[in-house]
C-alpha cells in the first residue's frame, strides 16, 4: 500500500510589527485580569517596551 506524504501548508509570514501587536494584545488581555502587584507592573512594562520597539522601527523603515 502506498503512502501519501503530504506537505504541510505553511501561513504567510508575519512582518516584525505584526508579531510585536499579536504579542502586545495577548498581553494587555492577561493584564486585564490580574489584580495590582508586581507581575501586573511587570506585564504593563513590557507592553510599554512593545509599543516602543514599534516606535523606533517605524522611525528606522522611514530612512530605507
Amino acid at each position: 500500500m502506498e503512502r501519501m506524504i503530504r506537505k504541510r501548508k505553511r501561513s504567510e509570514p508575519h512582518t516584525f510589527e505584526q508579531r510585536l501587536e499579536e504579542h502586545r494584545v495577548r498581553l494587555e488581555s492577561q493584564l486585564e485580569e490580574l489584580p495590582r502587584g508586581a507581575k501586573r507592573e511587570q506585564i504593563a512594562a513590557r507592553i510599554e517596551q512593545l509599543r516602543t520597539a514599534v516606535e523606533l522601527n517605524a522611525m528606522l523603515s522611514m530612512h530605507e
